[in-house]
């Protein structure tokens, strides 16, 4: 690939310092962007990294002088806001800039994980059944709806507001948790059966054709009997809770035509939700094998490391081949030519 001018969108509070000199990246806030920057660097690349929180303005200036080729997006809200994030990238696509990632219809469907949930069910694609409680309201379960039930934000990504309590097994947990979703996030809540069992991710690479990568599997072997084996905040974002409890992602141990059949189900997950660039498409598997859609991540986690990347190298990808990849579907992405 040329030399390219690349111009990083970052969260203003995610911005890596110049001199990290006695700084443990590994553990820093900003550690993807870091790594997504330093890297595209070391690749020859000419990197000018933006940092954004509620102003779309200084956008426009750096793209006049700085004159990038691509943006490489790596924000997942704006304002606070994770639907937000859609209204970027079509700010891009108004200026006719080439970007990194998905596109704004693929955001859109995928952040709203009730929309999302039933175009994949109307396509035949399983996910656990589902009520939306909205703020003000109070949860009312239909009669296909039992006990345990996972309560999470509707549009919240990351983990985010997802710890033990989140799993409920009758009305007062039910309505309490409901009300922190509301209370705490500030946004609805989407109460779903909770399928007992295993946690996977397949990654997605592609816009038309699309890569499916190794079938990835967060293990919970270490964690007490008495807790609910789900991908918590802390599990997802806290090293000191992951090494006490033993949990860790890796290539999951499946047999050939199991493997096949998930990602046949990310291939089409994707395809569903007009996916574009690159995401990571959640399962769980229950003690019967049968596979659920949990949701679609589109652009997430790209630090070194991290599961994306992880299940990217087994395949064969290197980290900066990844990244390299990633440019082109960017370069290659015509936002007038879809559907």
């Amino acid at each position: 690939m040329k030399t390219l001018r690349i111009l990083a969108l970052v969260h203003d509070h995610l911005v890596p310092p110049a001199d990290t000199s006695g700084i443990d990246v590994r553990e820093a806030e900003w550690k993807m962007e870091y790594d997504v920057t330093e890297t595209l660097k070391e690749m020859g690349h000419d990197v000018r990294v933006l940092g954004l929180h509620d102003e779309l303005r200084t956008i426009r200036p750096t793209v006049a002088s700085f004159k990038p080729h691509i943006v490489f997006n790596l924000m997942e809200a704006f304002a606070g806001v994770p639907t937000f994030d859609q209204n970027v990238v079509s700010f891009l696509e108004l200026l006719r800039l080439p970007y990194t990632g998905c596109n704004p219809r693929g955001l859109m469907l995928a952040r709203d994980k009730a929309l999302s949930k039933k175009l994949l069910a109307y396509h035949r694609i399983a996910v656990p059944e589902f009520l939306v409680v909205r703020r003000g309201a109070r949860p009312r379960l239909p009669r296909r709806l039992g006990f345990p039930l996972i309560v999470k934000s509707l549009f919240f990504e990351a983990s985010t507001g997802i710890s033990q309590a989140s799993v409920v097994e009758h009305d007062e947990q039910l309505a309490r948790r409901v009300q922190f979703i509301h209370d705490s996030l500030g946004t609805a809540a989407i109460v779903e059966q909770f399928i007992d069992g295993r946690e996977m991710y397949v990654g997605i690479l592609g816009n038309q054709r699309l890569a499916a990568f190794p079938v990835w599997e967060m293990s919970f072997s270490g964690m007490p009997e008495n807790r609910w084996r789900i991908a918590t905040e802390r599990v997802k974002w806290s090293t000191t809770y992951q090494k006490r409890h033993g949990i860790m992602t890796d290539a999951a141990p499946l047999d050939e035509a199991s493997a096949r059949q998930i990602q046949r189900i990310a291939r089409r997950t994707y395809r569903t939700l007009d996916l574009s660039g690159y995401a990571r498409i959640d399962f769980r598997m229950d003690g019967d094998g049968r596979v659920y859609v949990l949701e679609a991540n589109p652009n997430p986690n790209l630090a070194y490391g991290e599961d994306f990347a992880e299940s990217a190298e087994v395949s064969g990808l290197s980290y900066e081949r990844l990244l390299a990849r990633i440019l082109a579907l960017g370069l290659h992405w015509d936002p007038e030519r879809t559907g």
